[in-house]
């Protein structure tokens, strides 16, 4: 038996390694006993899989988005390989497997992405404004350490939307450099809480993969679930209401468009600014998402999250 990824392996071989279910469907063979059709991925590519004679237990148990552990044959089926599952368990935390191998991830870790959150919560000097994004963040913290920020588009990986929110912050910190005017009181708790209610509005494992939109979410959306919870919260707190008000409007707006979701345009400074750094974070993800394989002097392929755009990747180098 072998360890090896997916693009290593041969008709012939007995593996046996960890990999991650993408999707998995209960059939019937000829000989009326159910199976279990898979596709397995790790970071190198994906292998159909086979496991026989499958009861109700297995059904229930081998679901998509899950972390499996497998020994079995490589064979070959109508010119494809194929994995014929031997043995099958679901991964232990002792396994001490790396996620980054098996789903995609942000570049730094989560818990340092949080202390660099926790540092620009610390830095906000209105009161009320503290303390409604201190209650709101401790909250979230667990779901925040793992989510995407969304299910396919921009910074869907794992701890994805808090990579978004400090990166935004970042770009923040040095737009209220120039524009001194600017609360950056405001700003920064609307940068923190523009997408926090994605929370509830997905559905997502511990790998930061999301199954689905919870009912919640797919009868409000995001922006509402924002808005109720600042109520909440404010309510709970008893914080100032114009404060409360003003961290409403920048989630209200930050969409934007009616189109996309914001029934207003921003009225404030800072509700504006939110919206430009959200979508220069976004859209830069995207890019350098597309360009990341892309041999210098060529084209991407399209991008749909950018208007089906072709990328060039200049051979100038970063500085």
């Amino acid at each position: 038996m072998t360890e090896k990824y997916i693009n290593e392996f041969a008709a012939g071989e007995i593996v046996q390694n960890f990999f991650l279910i993408k999707t998995a469907e209960c059939r019937v063979s000829n000989n009326s006993k159910k199976y279990l059709d898979i596709t397995l991925v790790d970071k190198t590519g994906e292998i159909n899989a086979k496991l026989w004679d499958c009861n109700d237990s297995d059904e229930g148990m081998y679901i998509r988005n899950t972390l499996v552990k497998i020994r079995g044959n490589i064979v070959e089926w109508q010119g494809n390989m194929q994995l014929k599952i031997d043995k099958i368990r679901l991964v232990k935390k002792d396994d001490g497997l790396n996620i980054e191998d098996y789903v995609p991830v942000a570049p730094l870790q989560a818990e340092y992405l949080y202390n660099e959150l926790i540092g620009f919560v610390d830095r906000i000097q209105n009161e009320d404004i503290k303390k409604i994004v201190s209650y709101i963040i401790e909250m979230k913290k667990d779901k925040l350490m793992i989510y995407p920020a969304a299910m396919k588009n921009h910074h869907a990986i794992r701890s994805g939307l808090l990579y978004h929110i400090v990166s935004m912050l970042q770009v923040g910190d040095r737009i209220t450099d120039i524009y001194t005017s600017v609360n950056r009181d405001l700003l920064f708790a609307g940068i923190m809480l523009h997408d926090i209610a994605k929370l509830d509005e997905m559905d997502a494992n511990e790998l930061g993969l999301v199954s689905d939109y919870t009912l919640e979410g797919q009868l409000l959306g995001h922006i509402t679930q924002g808005i109720v919870l600042i109520d909440n919260v404010t309510n709970l707190l008893g914080t100032d209401s114009e404060t409360a008000l003003l961290l409403k409007h920048m989630i209200l707006t930050h969409h934007y468009e009616p189109e996309y979701g914001s029934p207003k345009k921003p009225l404030i400074p800072e509700a504006e600014l939110l919206h430009y750094i959200d979508m220069i974070d976004a859209r830069m993800f995207d890019m350098e998402k597309a360009l990341c394989n892309v041999a210098p002097s060529q084209f991407s392929e399209k991008i749909w999250t950018l208007d089906n755009r072709k990328l060039y990747k200049s051979k100038l180098k970063s500085v």
